[in-house]
C-alpha cells in the first residue's frame, strides 16, 4: 500500500513538474520562432498537457530508480555504527544551512540570477550537493577522530583485531571480562585472511581459521560492540594495512604478532599486545618464597624437573627429575624474564 502511494505521489510530482516545465518554455523564455506562429490554445494548454503526460509518463522509471536509491542509502546507513549515522545526519544538515548562505551571498551580488532560471537553478544545484556531500563527509571524519573514541567525553579508541588474536581465542575471554572498552572493529581484509586461513590445505591451518571464524561469532553474540568495517589501505600486507587504518580511525591494533607490534608503535599506533597482558597477569613470585609444584616432566639439564603454575609459569626444579609425577615442596631460587615470558628456578625443600 505505502508503495501504491509514493508512486502516485511521485507521478503527481513529476506530472506537475512536466506541467510547469512546458509552461515555462512557452512563455517565460525568449521568443521560440517556431512557437510564435501556433495558436494560443496550443501554447496555453495542449503542450503543457503535453508536459503533464510526459512527467505522469516516466514516473514509473524515476519511481523505480528513487526506490533503489533510498535502498542503496538504507543499507549504507544500516552499516554505520548509531554514533556514525548521527554524525553524519548532522554534517548534512551543517551543509545544507551553509549552502542557503552561500545562496544568499550569490544572490546579494548578483551572481547567478544573470544567467536565466534554468542556469541559476542548475548552479544552485551544484552548490547545495557540493556542500551536503562536504558536510556529510566532514561529520564522518569527525565521528572517526572524536566520537570513535567513545560517548561522553570518554577517550575510549577503537580496537582493531587482527588475524592473530582471533586465531588465539584469548580475546573473547578478555572481552566477556569486560577489559576492553570502546568498538571491537575488524576489517574486511582481516575477515578475508581469516576464511583463506579456515579454507587452507593445510589441515593446522584449517582448524586455526576456523577457530578464529567461531570467536567471531562468539564475539558478536557477546558483545555490541563488534563491528566489520570497510576501510582499507594500498599497502598489500594485512599487518600494514592495519597500521594504516588505525592511524586513520584513531584506533588501536589488538594483537599477539610480536613484529606487528613493534612496527605499529614505530610508527605511533598503540598497540594491545595480548602475550604481555598474559605476562602481566602472572603471580608475582619472589626469590626465597616457598611453594608447592606437581613435577611433570624431565627438564634439559640431567637431573631437572619441570612444573607448571597456575597460570601456565615454567618452574625448572633442581634435582627434580626422581620425582616426576610428585607434588613437592619447593623453594624459588632465581627468576628469568626471556622474550617467551617468565621462568622461575627452584630447588626442592629439604624435608625437616
Amino acid at each position: 500500500m505505502s508503495r501504491i502511494l509514493l508512486r502516485v505521489a511521485l507521478a503527481a510530482l513529476f506530472g506537475l513538474l512536466g506541467l510547469a516545465a512546458a509552461w515555462e518554455l512557452t512563455h517565460h523564455t525568449p521568443p521560440v520562432p517556431a512557437l510564435a506562429g501556433l495558436a494560443p490554445w496550443l501554447r496555453n494548454y495542449a503542450l503543457p498537457a503535453v508536459g503533464l503526460i510526459v512527467g505522469v509518463a516516466v514516473s514509473p522509471l524515476l519511481a523505480r530508480l528513487f526506490e533503489l536509491l533510498v535502498v542503496r542509502v538504507e543499507e549504507s546507513v544500516a552499516k554505520l555504527a548509531p554514533a556514525e549515522a548521527l554524525s553524519g545526519a548532522i554534517g548534512l544538515v551543517v551543509g545544507l544551512i551553509v549552502s542557503a548562505l552561500v545562496r544568499e551571498i550569490f544572490n546579494g551580488l548578483s551572481l547567478v540570477p544573470r544567467y536565466g532560471p534554468l542556469i541559476s537553478f542548475s548552479i544552485y544545484a551544484l552548490i547545495t550537493l557540493f556542500f551536503s556531500y562536504a558536510g556529510v563527509r566532514v561529520g564522518l571524519r569527525h565521528r572517526v577522530a572524536s566520537w570513535v573514541r567513545g560517548a561522553g567525553g570518554a577517550d575510549v579508541p577503537a580496537k582493531l583485531l587482527d588475524t592473530s588474536v582471533i586465531v588465539d581465542g584469548r580475546i573473547l575471554e578478555i572481552s566477556e571480562a569486560g577489559f576492553l572498552e570502546g568498538r571491537l572493529l575488524v576489517p574486511r581484509f582481516v575477515l578475508k585472511e581469516l576464511q583463506a586461513i579456515a579454507d587452507s590445505s593445510d589441515s593446522l591451518k584449517r582448524v586455526r581459521g576456523r577457530r578464529g571464524l567461531e570467536v567471531l561469532n562468539r564475539l558478536r553474540d557477546t558483545s555490541a560492540n563488534l563491528e566489520i568495517c570497510d576501510n582499507d589501505a594500498s599497502e598489500r600486507d594485512v599487518d600494514g594495512k592495519l597500521v594504516s587504518v588505525a592511524r586513520e580511525l584513531h584506533a588501536q591494533i589488538v594483537t599477539t604478532d610480536y613484529n606487528l607490534n613493534r612496527v605499529a608503535r614505530l610508527q605511533g599506533v598503540n598497540v594491545l599486545n595480548v602475550n604481555e597482558l598474559a605476562n602481566g597477569l602472572k603471580s608475582v613470585v619472589l626469590p626465597g618464597e616457598d611453594m608447592s609444584v606437581a613435577i611433570v616432566k624431565d627438564g634439559k639439564e640431567q637431573h631437572q624437573g619441570v612444573g607448571y603454575l597456575d597460570d601456565g609459569t615454567m618452574i625448572v626444579i633442581e634435582n627434580g627429575r626422581a620425582l616426576i609425577g610428585e607434588t613437592v615442596g619447593v623453594q624459588v631460587t632465581s627468576i628469568l624474564q626471556t622474550a617467551a615470558g617468565r621462568m622461575i628456578f627452584a630447588k626442592v625443600k629439604q624435608k625437616a
